[in-house]
């Protein structure tokens, strides 16, 4: 019976997929605020579980952008899409960026970006 509890543990906590991944990045500046385009990584199975979205942190926390994925890129491995107008302070070093799933929430890695 010792042996029977520590399983039953085990099956109780919910199985969590491989979160999405952040594996690329670049960051523009423009006239109207920079573009920064992300390259995310993510076994979408279809509109039950897939990559939402993705925003960009100040060092401090501060959202700077959140970009809303719409649909599942099942077939589409690894996809790139890019959000502009984002507001990067001056004299801001690098950005983070973490990338969101819908059954999952932000879970995968931060990824960090050197501002040129």
């Amino acid at each position: 019976m010792r042996y029977v509890l520590p399983w039953l543990f085990l099956a109780a906590c919910p199985a969590l997929a491989d979160p999405p991944k952040v594996v690329g990045a670049e960051a523009r500046p423009g006239a109207s605020g920079w573009t920064v385009s992300v390259t995310l990584a993510h076994p979408d199975t279809g509109w039950d579980h897939y990559a939402d979205g993705w925003e960009v942190l100040a060092p401090d926390g501060t959202r700077l952008g959140l970009r809303d994925l719409l649909h599942p890129h099942v077939t589409e491995q690894p996809f790139t899409r890019s959000l502009s107008g984002v507001a990067i302070p001056d004299g801001v070093p690098e950005i983070t960026i973490r990338a969101r799933c819908s059954r999952d929430g932000w879970t995968g890695p931060p990824y960090h970006l050197p501002l040129e």
